[in-house]
């Protein structure tokens, strides 16, 4: 199309664009077979499509989206591609987590391992850089599950899919706060103060009087709450 051929106002080819009438009933037949496509490709690709997305069924499906898209929308492309792509990615799929089912090694390299945020009330600094995340994005996370403060938590848990996974301490200690500082007063309705110092950077408990926290080698000391 020439750029003289396009006006604001062409309603028709706004909704219909340069296509024959007869090209929508065929985008209806089309549809129909992606679809069975889509519904044949998920089935052999296993219940974890239907689940939570792993990386690697998160690729299978994005590479799905992109070899349907085209043959449904273009008069002039035809399904069999969309079909060998399908059928690519199925294959492909089933290898891998073959593949993983048998050999942890594999399993690791190709969907990640499990990380520990938090550990006995600390902060797991290399694990948050390794796996890019914020002590907010941590924290909000813990305050999602009812935590009040670090003491709570016996391990916090970064699962290979993406997912978090909370074991509270069953003889909660005294931790950092990890409530807003803005909101004293529900921190106060909530917490109470110890005698005891916790890092405000990485929330571990100081055992011995020290200008500098032994994990994070940070010198900010706040009063611990329980």
């Amino acid at each position: 199309m020439k750029k003289e051929d396009i006006h604001l106002f062409d309603w028709h080819r706004i909704f219909f664009g340069e296509v024959p009438a007869g090209f929508f009933i065929e985008v209806t037949i089309r549809t129909a077979i992606i679809y069975v496509v889509l519904m044949v490709s998920m089935r052999l690709m296993g219940k974890r499509m239907a689940s939570q997305l792993g990386r690697n069924e998160l690729i299978a499906m994005t590479s799905l989206a992109a070899a349907i898209g085209v043959p449904i929308q273009s008069p002039d492309r035809g399904i069999l591609a969309a079909v060998v792509i399908a059928g690519i990615v199925v294959f492909i799929q089933q290898i891998i987590a073959k593949k993983a089912a048998e050999n942890q090694n594999f399993e690791g390299l190709t969907q990640d391992n499990i990380g520990t945020l938090v550990a006995d009330g600390r902060l797991d600094l290399k694990t948050m850089l390794n796996t890019r995340l914020t002590r907010e994005r941590v924290f909000g996370q813990l305050r999602n599950k009812g935590i009040h403060h670090l003491g709570e938590v016996k391990r916090l848990y970064l699962e290979a899919n993406g997912t978090f996974t909370l074991i509270k301490s069953d003889n909660p200690v005294p931790g950092l706060c990890i409530l807003p500082d803005w909101d004293a007063d529900f921190i106060e309705s909530v917490c109470s103060q110890t005698d005891e110092m916790a890092c405000n950077h990485c929330g571990k408990l100081r055992t011995e009087f020290s200008s500098r926290c032994s994990n994070c080698s940070i010198d900010n000391w706040v009063q611990a709450v329980r």
